[in-house]
């Protein structure tokens, strides 16, 4: 219809993938200029998901031009993974971390931009160590192994160095929270377009009740003091993943005692045991096995057990 001739590979993406021809029809010109030049069939490093990024966010100054602009972006790559995965031109470990590196990419630049747009409203965080004051984004779960797909959420935490006040008189937390708002605001919310990912903050200290965002002193004190176990196994994953990066991972180093325990006693490993008959119990799965309604993620033997006995 688009007037775009398709060869047999295009053919056999385009019968497996709703997705695809969705992208395809979306973004007609796009798509066409696609194909004749190739980019479907190349690989793709960071560097070119970083320039590319940079060019179709560049001189954007509002919200809904921002996420517009991200969606579109964000299905053309995803486009590109999906043509290379079906058409069997990439490894199962190109697509996870090819999808992981566009994570890192556009959250990395969205936070860029939404700092500036904080800073003029609320003022500078006050600097630390010498350098401009900037959220650290800590990804979990598979963002945090590099390990996403498709249909993955990013489950986030927003951390910051030092507390403090902007040059505005508003603290460091008021300032970071706004930032994460106005951070999920781009990525999580459903437009015309879609959304990019699904933000899932639900693994930060407190969860639902907690700040958005907290400094790193008070994260390693709920950690150290208040830190549960299922907290241990999440941040077994975690990585910096956005924002200053060194910082971030300057801190997660400081977390090690937390994570790691020096001794693994049968008290740990009960923990782990306790935990896994609570999930069970709390969905509902107990009794006997049966193929018919087992649910391959929380039921017996599922994907929850095999990580709890990874991580144990």
């Amino acid at each position: 219809a688009a007037g775009v001739p398709l060869d047999a590979d295009a053919q056999h993406v385009f019968a497996l993938s709703d997705f695809a021809r969705s992208v395809a029809l979306a973004q007609p010109e796009w798509f066409r200029a696609a194909i004749s030049s190739g980019l479907l069939e190349r690989p793709m490093t960071a560097d070119d998901l970083a320039l590319e990024a940079a060019a179709a966010l560049a001189g954007i100054g509002d919200m809904p031009a921002l996420q517009s602009a991200l969606r579109r972006l964000r299905n053309r790559f995803q486009l590109r993974f999906v043509w290379r995965h079906l058409a069997c031109r990439a490894a199962l470990e190109e697509t996870t971390t090819n999808l992981s590196v566009l994570a890192d990419t556009l959250i990395h630049a969205v936070l860029e931009r939404v700092h500036d747009w904080a800073a003029l409203r609320e003022g500078e965080p006050a600097p630390w160590e010498g350098q401009r004051q900037r959220m650290v984004v800590l990804a979990l779960g598979k963002l945090g192994a590099r390990e996403l797909n498709l249909s993955s959420d990013v489950d986030l935490v927003f951390a910051y160095p030092e507390a403090g006040s902007t040059a505005r008189g508003r603290t460091h937390q008021q300032f970071f929270v706004r930032c994460g708002q106005l951070l999920i605001q781009a990525l999580d919310t459903v437009t015309a377009d879609g959304f990019v990912f699904r933000v899932d903050m639900r693994l930060r200290p407190y969860g639902d009740s907690g700040p958005l965002a907290m400094s790193f002193h008070a994260m390693e004190d709920y950690f150290l003091t208040q830190g549960r176990d299922w907290e241990r196994y999440a941040f077994i994953k975690a990585r910096a993943c956005a924002g200053d990066i060194a910082a971030g991972t300057a801190f997660l180093q400081r977390l090690t005692p937390f994570v790691w325990r020096k001794h693994l006693d049968f008290a740990a490993i009960q923990d782990a045991h306790d935990m896994r008959l609570r999930i069970r119990e709390h969905k509902g799965f107990h009794g006997p096995i049966t193929l018919e309604g087992h649910n391959m993620k929380l039921g017996a033997g599922g994907i929850r057990e095999i990580e709890f006995f990874t991580q144990t």
